[in-house]
């Protein structure tokens, strides 16, 4: 299903066909290449200082069904009812401080946003989708996962093939979700000079 944006200006595809869904399709796995090569993508985007304090915990419904059911287990109940269907979800940590000199790093959020839109496109590019999601309770994700101090988990991101059959139940109803108009601000609201 083409969930194409309506773009005022010409960008890359890769871009305009970026959508957040929330069906998936629960019988299309994420093979091990494609979630290795969207983790490479995550690993070469940039960072302040190169520090690359972005950390994942990965988990893989097919591979370690114990480990997707953690993931799945840390995140707030509205989510878990829509990213259940996503065969591979992900946990997005950073680390607060610069490993080369212990002070506190203000750009480590900034920088795992940057490894995840990167690990995005790389998904976009291989018919892919990513629904990244800050819905997390970070306290019993640190207990789940023994995150060690200064390893903050902060979003969650859930990977798979957006629906694109007929589908029933709560299936159905998450696949109305993903048929709305795509919006953005215009321009002029978020250029504040130019």
């Amino acid at each position: 299903m083409s969930r194409k944006a309506d773009t005022d200006h010409p960008v890359h595809e890769l871009i305009s066909a970026r959508y957040s869904p929330y069906a998936f399709d629960p019988e299309r796995d994420v093979d091990m290449a494609d979630q290795t090569s969207l983790l490479e993508a995550a690993r070469w985007a940039a960072s302040s200082y190169n520090a690359q304090p972005w950390r994942y915990v990965v988990g893989s419904r097919s591979r370690n069904e114990a480990l997707w059911q953690a993931v799945l287990g840390v995140l707030v109940e509205p989510n878990q009812a829509w990213a259940k269907f996503a065969p591979l979800l992900m946990l997005g940590c950073y680390r607060s401080e610069f490993e080369f000199n212990g002070k506190p790093n203000s750009c480590a959020m900034h920088d795992l946003g940057a490894a995840s839109a990167s690990l995005t496109f790389e998904a976009s590019a291989r018919g892919l989708n990513v629904h990244q999601m800050a819905g997390i309770v970070p306290e019993r994700a640190k207990d789940v996962f023994d995150l060690p101090d200064g390893l903050i988990p902060f979003t969650a991101l859930a990977v798979g093939y957006a629906l694109d059959r007929p589908a029933d139940g709560d299936l159905a109803d998450l696949a109305k979700k993903d048929t709305g108009k795509r919006e953005r601000k215009p321009l002029s609201e978020i250029i504040l000079r130019s």
